[in-house]
């Protein structure tokens, strides 16, 4: 089998740390933002001023011409508290990425030619071994949560490894850089999946550590939120039954979020059929890890009875449409599922998918769509190649990335909505360096399609998370 070979150079080359984040205070923010509160409905919030509070959360939001927005704008500007957006600058909500494999990050972009079952042990757990050397970790991590606020990602999932100090490193930095983070300190521990030089020794070890990642979160000086642990057992294929169960059971007891993949390719989905007797869902479902705050990457094999029992949950799909090319042999229903009424949102399920970008996989969600509609095989005709009714709009896509990946988490976050925390994200419409291009005449759902298929990371002006100036480039911003 192919291996690959990593070297330390993230040790030397981490992206250097910007100025820290300072504490959020009262401010208001006058310019264009738009959103999208529900599938299919766009608003364009023009010259709106919306109020965000020292304690992150948005106040108040005042359409232009309101009585109200005058005087509030006159008073935040008298006491420097108004940040004025640019005529070419566009104000979003943050972005949502349900799915990050934190430690893989320096193979973004490897090896995808492998089976993901051969990627995984060729490439993936040797290099996830390595993270016991937390220095390459603190690397690692610090160099990713920038790559990922950078790119306006201001919530994300996290995967990390089975090393507890690694994993606590890894919620220390996004703490420290203020980006809102679920993480988890990964749970794996049968032999037959996992190699012995990277495996949880026992079920009752794997168990005690996750304990003890939950108590380190909950418990870190000046969290209030921001950070939340994670339950994660990486997937039934690495997991023995016990541990499952007794995530399960620390799932219920401790009220944590649950996140692992589900049904991702024809060779996991198959495996769990043949070792469980039952679908990857039911089998969950079974050990008790589905639940309301559930998150389950990718759901590309699930059948409609899993379906159902999922909605009946309330529990959510991370659906990753850049790593579904490579690794799933399949494209997933996200229409349908969307039309039943299960909660979806986006993920870039680094390094599985080779960009850090959310809205990157928000354009690949509108091709995926697309494909599945359309069919690919031309030997086929027209009527056989189709399935009808499978396409996603850029509107649609949007949504996935933003509220649609805070409903997936059940958190006030991904609208500009009050009693919603502000985060948010300044685009540059017209940049010089930058892909977008906006023209005065644009009608907004043409200025939304632009963001969706051109926006890129040299677009993002500056990201904030809770009212928290957390990464800008280095030209101002009036205010």
């Amino acid at each position: 089998m192919r291996r690959c070979r990593w070297r330390s150079r993230f040790c030397r080359i981490a992206d250097p740390v910007q100025s820290l984040p300072k504490p959020a205070t009262e401010r208001a923010f006058l310019g264009n933002a738009l959103h999208t509160p529900v599938r299919g409905r766009l608003e364009y919030l023009r010259d709106v001023l919306i109020v965000a509070g020292a304690d992150g959360g948005i106040q108040a939001v005042h359409p232009k011409g309101s009585p109200d927005a005058g005087a509030a704008a006159a008073r935040f500007a008298a006491a420097g508290g108004l940040v004025t957006l640019g005529a070419d600058q566009i104000l979003l909500p943050g972005l949502i990425d349900l799915h990050v494999h934190a430690p893989q990050f320096p193979q973004l972009g490897l090896a995808l030619d492998l089976p993901l079952e051969q990627w995984l042990q060729a490439c993936t757990f040797p290099l996830e071994a390595r993270y016991a050397n937390t220095e390459f970790a603190q690397a690692v991590y610090e160099s990713l949560v920038g790559t990922l606020l950078a790119n306006g990602t201001t919530t994300a999932v996290y995967y990390g490894t089975i090393h507890l100090p690694a994993t606590q490193r890894l919620a220390d930095i996004c703490l420290r850089r203020a980006q809102r983070a679920l993480v988890g300190r990964v749970a794996m521990d049968d032999p037959q999946q996992c190699p012995a030089y990277y495996r949880d020794k026992s079920a009752g070890i794997a168990l005690a550590e996750t304990r003890d990642f939950i108590e380190y979160v909950r418990t870190m000086s000046g969290n209030g939120g921001l950070i939340r642990p994670v339950i994660t057992p990486r997937f039934i294929p690495s997991c023995s039954d016990g541990l499952l169960r007794g995530l399960g059971a620390l799932a219920r007891e401790s009220g944590c979020h649950v996140q692992t993949h589900c049904s991702e390719s024809d060779w996991e989905h198959l495996f769990v059929l043949d070792r469980c007797g039952v679908t990857d869902t039911m089998a969950i479902d079974r050990f008790g890890l589905l639940s309301r705050h559930t998150i389950l990457a990718h759901g590309n094999f699930i059948t409609d009875d899993d379906a159902a029992v999922i909605l009946r949950h309330g529990a959510a799909i991370a659906h990753c449409p850049l790593s579904n090319v490579y690794f799933s042999d399949a494209v997933f229903p996200l229409r349908r599922m969307l039309e039943r009424g299960l909660h979806v949102g986006l993920g870039t399920d680094i390094a599985g998918g080779a960009s850090p970008s959310i809205l990157d996989n928000a354009r690949q969600a509108v091709i995926a769509s697309r494909t599945l509609e359309s069919g690919v095989d031309a030997a086929q005709s027209r009527e056989r190649r189709r399935r009808e009714a499978s396409r996603i709009d850029a509107p649609t896509a949007f949504w996935l990335a933003t509220a649609a990946g805070g409903e997936a988490l059940d958190l006030n976050v991904g609208l500009f909505r009050e009693g919603y925390q502000f985060d948010a994200v300044v685009i540059d419409a017209n940049s010089p360096a930058g892909n977008l291009r906006v023209l005065a005449q644009d009608a907004p759902e043409h200025i939304l399609q632009k963001i969706v298929y051109h926006c890129a990371r040299a677009d993002v002006h500056s990201v904030w998370v809770g009212n928290r100036l957390v990464h800008e480039r280095s030209e101002g911003m009036r205010s």
